[in-house]
């Protein structure tokens, strides 16, 4: 069912629910309400009227700082519902908060979202025929229907201190009561309004509530929410000096700008109250609301700095993929009923409904976004993501121009292991590097030391100095798995026994990808020229050469009886 509103009880607006038109699925019959002064209060009844159009929707960031991953998936569910029904998404700076807001903010906020590919049909920087886009340029407008109620009576001027309210707060608070105003000028006459005025005594606009009824919406993804009006007192929508309050600024906006379904987060659940009572004062039909569900950290807390990092901005420098952020996003309470987790922009567009939206809250898990941006990565087509990887080695340095192959050849043997594109550098320059000391003393290698390996190492060496292995690497894959055969039958080994050892004294490590790729690559590395010193490569001959110092018998039995964990080499 569409979302529909109902003001019960009230003595002067009561609405009745009628039944959605089929033929307008996403149609709502609000019920409207004529606002009636103190004055001349008695029963009204309204009937409802759909609201007509196209689909229109809006994402209203403040711009106070970075674009939190929260805002983000709103965003993204208003930008999937606009586009999957053939509707608009409009974008809105609500800045309203003069101290805080920046123009710099803006224009980050503005970025993250058009890396995302989140594109708006209107905005500030787009235009639009409902603009301006940001609340600072609307304050005349805010101005006109301010007065507009003041005229029709549903607000009134309020002449209180910030001394008064605060008492009223204390006696509500010693009377166990809600914090409802409690002042004087909700009834005052004419004359003693106009007193004040001559005194230029300052003055709010505060909205006139219902001392007694309740609201209902049925909101698309929560359901039937309701609300007592008796607990919400009359309430600001004009600050003394003649700023807007957002929920009476957002109420004007989302109704002059035709919004037509208002999705946004739980958080904002406690405003609708006030901004239905907006509504109905200025004759304006409600729009659809749907209140996503908060993101949380793996602790069931909200989402915070302290869980580490929460923007956009922060993603996108850690390297992670536009295409990832906005696939996990969509995951964060929303799926297709399916078991598959692996969508594109246009599969979401698709397949999005505001309907299968979960309304408890979705815990954000920093390993699965990791695993989720891994299979974006190793999706690209393989030329993209080769070239991907090769930019990211020059601009660090670790490599230069070459036409060897080398890049290519080291993002094929090492793209399963990366996750995000600035793991590559780390992940070439472990590949370049030779921990064989560090390797050696580790208790991990232990068994691998203590399993003869000396003897491996011999004639490991033997075959280095006579020309024979690399000649095997310079056949490529075909030569080395020959040649590995052979001197495994003259070893007498194979399996483990023969590769871990093999691994170790030619990478330097006990793990790493696969060996062949990994022994043809670092032989290709000391000829091809693309390597850069930075990279603090170490060439086949200096690898030979420590191996050649390195003192078995010392090390075998300083495994034996640690004492000391040091490698000793021959003088």
């Amino acid at each position: 069912m569409a979302a529909t509103t109902l003001l019960a009880g009230s003595p002067w607006l009561r609405a009745r629910l009628l039944p959605d038109a089929p033929s307008r699925p996403f149609a709502r019959h609000i019920h409207l309400g004529r606002v009636l002064s103190s004055r001349s209060r008695s029963r009204a009844r309204a009937f409802a009227e759909p609201i007509s159009g196209p689909v229109r929707v809006r994402f209203a960031p403040s711009p106070t700082g970075n674009l939190h991953v929260g805002g983000a998936r709103t965003a993204l569910f208003n930008y999937l519902f606009a586009r999957s029904n053939g509707g608009r998404f409009v974008l809105r700076v609500e800045d309203t908060d003069l101290e805080r807001s920046t123009r710099k903010s803006e224009e980050a906020v503005l970025a993250d979202l058009t890396w995302l590919g989140l594109q708006w049909d209107e905005g500030p920087d787009v235009g639009g025929e409902f603009g301006p886009y940001r609340q600072s340029e609307r304050n005349s407008l805010y101005k006109q229907y301010a007065q507009k109620l003041l005229d029709s009576g549903a607000v009134y001027r309020c002449f209180c201190s910030n001394e008064e309210l605060e008492q009223m707060k204390e006696v509500a608070k010693q009377r166990q009561l809600p914090p409802v105003y409690m002042g004087k000028w909700a009834t005052a006459s004419d004359t003693e309004v106009e007193k004040e005025l001559e005194k230029g005594t300052p003055y709010t606009y505060r909205f006139r509530v219902p001392k007694e009824g309740s609201l209902k919406i049925n909101d698309l993804i929560r359901g039937e929410v309701s609300w007592n009006l008796d607990t919400l007192g009359d309430f600001v929508i004009m600050r003394s000096n003649g700023q807007p309050v957002y929920n009476f600024c957002v109420t004007v906006d989302d109704a002059t700008m035709q919004i037509s379904h208002v999705i946004r987060a739980e958080e904002h659940l406690p405003n609708t109250l006030r901004q239905a009572l907006i509504y109905k004062a200025l004759g304006f039909p409600m729009p659809s609301f749907a209140h996503v569900s908060l993101i949380l950290a793996p602790d069931k807390s909200k989402l915070s700095k302290r869980h580490g990092a929460t923007s956009v901005g922060q993603y996108k420098e850690m390297g992670y993929l536009p295409q990832a952020m906005v696939n996990y996003l969509a995951l964060l309470g929303w799926g297709d009923g399916t078991e598959n987790e692996f969508f594109t922009i246009d599969d979401l567009v698709e397949k999005f409904t505001i309907n299968r939206v979960n309304k408890s809250g979705a815990v954000f898990d920093a390993t699965k976004l990791k695993w989720m941006n891994g299979q974006h990565l190793r999706s690209f087509p393989p030329d993209e993501l080769i070239k991907a990887f090769e930019d990211r080695w020059k601009n660090t340095g670790i490599l230069q121009e070459s036409e060897s192959g080398f890049a290519k050849e080291a993002a094929e043997l090492l793209k399963d292991g990366i996750d995000l594109i600035t793991e590559a550098d780390a992940a070439l320059t472990n590949l370049l590097s030779y921990p064989l000391h560090a390797t050696l003393s580790s208790d991990e290698a232990k068994p691998v030391v203590q399993d003869k390996i000396s003897e491996v190492a011999s004639g490991l060496i033997a075959a280095y100095d006579s020309g024979e292995l690399t000649q095997a690497l310079a056949e490529g894959r075909d030569g080395w798995q020959k040649w590995v055969k052979g001197f495994g039958k003259s070893l007498k080994r194979k399996g483990k026994g023969l590769f871990m050892p093999l691994r170790i004294l030619l990478t330097g490590k006990l793990h790493g990808p696969e060996m062949v790729g990994s022994i043809t690559l670092i032989h290709k590395a000391g000829i091809c020229g693309a390597v850069t010193p930075q990279s603090n490569f170490l060439t086949l001959d200096e690898r030979f050469r420590i191996l050649k110092e390195v003192d078995w018998e010392s090390l075998v039995k300083e495994q034996e009886s640690p004492a000391e964990p040091a490698i000793h080499a021959t003088s």
